[in-house]
């Protein structure tokens, strides 16, 4: 065990902060370490960045006896580099960050200067302190991750969600704990989420239907009718439709942009998926087995000589009904609840949204907006990874090594 009085006389001791900024290219930072090196001095503390070409390195280190003779070495050195290279005196390391971390994700479409420095003025007012930016996506939108700390990510997060709407950009606050990078299956609804549009509608279409069971989804996913009785009310309009329907309706469904990555990227990290969907297991079975997911629930459309009968068999997958089936699939993953995600667009989602580690509302009605952890208004679904701190060129360069 360490002796307190060594981290106590670590924190006195005298330090040198070396930075180095200018254009960058191979061999800068072996040139400075070699000069340190010869020194015979710790390494505390070494960060990097590159931005358009432009290097900034920064190393901490015990401070040499003869620091000024290393301060001329470093000078002579920069000249031969044609770089910058500052030499500043000190004592201990960085100081440790404050409680309360958190991770804040800003995205936008575009992200503007002004955005961010009204995010960053937010975080300023809570007395929080920003440690880290660093870039998760230039594009088809451009991501940001924070890590904050001295605020609680409630604090964060709702301060920042108001500055966001001001914005017109999505801001996402998590814990900064270890355990945000442990979130271990998706649950996902399916329809306008993991598919754009409604099944049902699609269906109510073949029928000639579609005016009036479009009205009654519409205001069930705000929240206005039962989604019990909506359903049966919207399946009875189907009766009679021959079941080859769901057969063309699969074959026009159109996945949302970038489901396929944000699947196909998370099954690579070891992550599981479900999908529970108000809608029929006759489409989200077929789904489930294209994709790769694990798992899925739905209701089952009663079909009777080769046409739908207008109902249901068995139990309701309702608002109730898809957060229990979150549970289950928890169980049955050997997840807690507490590393899943839940991203869903309706009313019907919220209890799903509620019980997850983490709810996402994704282009989704208001009450949904108001109520998730964080929501997304953009329509690419893979932005989830940027939540789940992946970058978009780790993803590319998974793709390039082990194309799909």
């Amino acid at each position: 065990m360490t002796d307190p009085g060594e981290v106590e006389n670590a924190a006195e001791r005298p330090t040198l902060l070396v930075t180095l900024t200018g254009t960058d290219r191979p061999g800068l930072t072996s040139a400075v370490l070699s000069t340190l090196a010869t020194r015979g001095l710790e390494v505390i503390d070494a960060e990097q960045v590159v931005l358009r070409g432009r290097l900034v390195l920064g190393v901490l280190l015990s401070a040499p006896r003869d620091h000024k003779n290393l301060k001329e070495e470093l000078k002579a050195l920069a000249d031969v580099l044609d770089v910058d290279i500052s030499v500043k005196k000190g004592v201990g390391d960085n100081e440790p960050r404050r409680q309360g971390r958190s991770q804040v994700t800003v995205i936008g479409h575009p992200l503007t200067a002004a955005g961010l420095a009204a995010v960053a003025g937010r975080i300023a007012d809570t007395g929080a302190n920003i440690d880290r930016i660093s870039r998760m996506a230039r594009y088809p939108v451009t991501a940001m991750e924070i890590a904050v700390s001295g605020a609680e990510p409630e604090t964060l997060r709702s301060v920042l969600a108001q500055e966001g709407v001001r914005q017109h950009l999505d801001i996402a606050v998590q814990d900064g704990g270890l355990y945000r990078r442990a979130k271990r299956l998706i649950v996902m609804d399916v329809d306008s989420t993991l598919i754009q549009g409604e099944v049902i509608e699609m269906l109510a279409a073949h029928a000639g239907r579609l005016e009036e069971v479009a009205a009654v989804t519409e205001k069930a996913m705000r929240g206005e009718l039962d989604f019990a009785d909506s359903l049966r009310h919207r399946v009875a309009a189907l009766e009679g439709l021959p079941a080859t329907a769901l057969d063309e309706v699969y074959a026009a469904i159109e996945l949302a942009p970038g489901a396929r990555t944000l699947v196909r990227t998370l099954k690579r990290l070891g992550y599981q998926f479900a999908i529970v969907s108000g809608g029929f297991s006759q489409i989200t079975d077929k789904l489930a087995a294209e994709l790769g997911i694990d798992y899925a629930k739905a209701n089952e459309l009663e079909i009777v000589d080769g046409k739908l009968t207008g109902r249901v068999v068995g139990e309701i997958v309702d608002r109730p009904g898809k957060a229990t089936a979150l549970r289950g699939f928890a169980v049955r993953s050997g997840t807690p609840l507490t590393q899943t995600v839940a991203i869903g667009d309706g009313a019907n989602d919220l209890d799903m949204l509620a019980a997850a580690g983490l709810g996402v509302a994704f282009n989704a009605k208001p009450v949904v907006r108001a109520a998730a952890d964080t929501h997304l208004s953009v329509p690419y679904l893979d932005t989830i990874l940027y939540l789940l701190g992946i970058t978009r060129e780790e993803v590319e360069t998974a793709d390039a090594d082990t194309p799909a």
